[in-house]
């Protein structure tokens, strides 16, 4: 099987979200080297949406994207992307793809592109927080639990993570009980300037805290207490970002039950401005199983 390549985790993110064509609308995407049970919903999602662009024209941006995580992807075997060009019209293209893998669809989105138009502009204030230097890289914030998850909080991430509150399983400790969290982030180096990838990478870094908020007003935490799994994911994007620069996720969940929980963020550039919203729905299940 072809994995990744790169001597950075960031480097190995970039090559990632490479996709090979192997036919006009199919292409298939490599897998990391890392030991995991399945596949990270946010490296499918990621990769789709690369599919996706790659059929559409450069001055048309996406907008947004819908999609349903379907199975479990097998992390030892590439996953094949098929494209549908469902509509290309005069300010708007459609495309729907489907992840496939040992025939049967583990993945599917659709995603719509626009061609730039201007208009009426507000937007939500972004939320008063610390300056993300100021605060710690999660894996030093998460020294403590190195032992834990078979060293999952310690292992290297092409993306730089960092909490202005506290992550679920430091608030299990510590008794930080909100429907909310906030974490700062950006690639953890200097990605080039294609703007399909700097979309593409922050939908890939959108899957990694966004449930967060489900759990952390019961006093649990993933893989100590719960499993979990994202169910669906939807985002929209409002206008051009860099995935390198500091972003503020602001996370909340207005709701959870009968095994799920929603969750509901806001992407903020650093000068305040919102760039994408986010809506997730994710499995919970408790006690761990």
């Amino acid at each position: 099987m072809t994995t990744v390549q790169g001597s950075t985790p960031l480097e190995r993110l970039v090559d990632l979200l490479d996709l090979e064509r192997i036919e006009v609308d199919i292409f298939r995407g490599k897998q990391p080297t890392e030991a995991l049970q399945r596949v990270f919903g946010g490296q499918v999602a990621g990769q789709a949406l690369v599919a996706a662009g790659r059929t559409v024209p450069s001055d048309r941006p996406v907008h947004s994207l819908h999609a349903y995580f379907l199975r479990p992807g097998d992390p030892s075997v590439p996953i094949v992307y098929e494209v549908d060009r469902i509509r290309d019209g005069r300010s708007f293209t459609t495309r729907r793809v489907v992840a496939i893998q040992h025939g049967k669809a583990i993945f599917n989105l659709a995603a719509s592109f626009q061609l730039v138009e201007g208009g009426v502009e507000h937007q939500q204030p972004m939320p008063d927080v610390p300056e993300p230097e100021t605060l710690q890289r999660l894996e030093h914030r998460m020294k403590p639990y190195d032992d834990e998850l078979d060293g999952w909080y310690a292992r290297p991430r092409p993306i730089d993570v960092r909490y202005v509150g506290e992550p679920p399983r430091v608030a299990k400790d510590t008794g930080y009980r909100r429907p909310a969290s906030q974490v700062w982030m950006r690639a953890d180096g200097t990605l080039p300037d294609d703007p399909l990838l700097h979309v593409c990478a922050v939908t890939f870094a959108s899957d990694m805290t966004l449930l967060d908020s489900t759990l952390l007003n019961h006093g649990l935490a993933w893989g100590v207490d719960v499993s979990g799994a994202s169910l669906d994911h939807a985002m929209w994007f409002h206008r051009p970002f860099r995935a390198d620069e500091w972003w503020l996720y602001d996370q909340r969940s207005p709701w959870t039950g009968a095994a799920r929980g929603l969750a509901q963020g806001s992407i903020y550039t650093r000068d305040g401005q919102l760039a994408v919203s986010v809506v997730q729905e994710g499995l919970i299940r408790s006690p761990l199983r």
